[in-house]
């Protein structure tokens, strides 16, 4: 199946789809919490998750690449 982003929310007790799809059971999920989007803070919670996805791509042991690597 490929990666699919569908909007949803949080009832107060589930997290809800916004939008019907049909689900095998068992699929596994990927939940990004966007955190209050009260209007202004919409920048910050972007530069958070970025934040946060750029430190699970690059880690510490992380190859240092130079210029001339990527000019291969």
């Amino acid at each position: 199946m490929p990666f699919l982003s569908i909007p949803g929310h949080y009832d107060g007790q589930q997290v809800q789809l916004d939008e019907a799809i049909e689900l095998p059971a068992n699929t596994r999920l990927i939940i990004t919490v966007l955190g209050d989007l009260a209007p202004g803070n919409e920048v910050e919670d972007c530069y958070r998750l970025s934040e946060t996805a750029l430190a699970a791509a690059y880690g510490e042991d992380e190859v240092e690449y130079t210029e001339a690597d990527l000019r291969k």
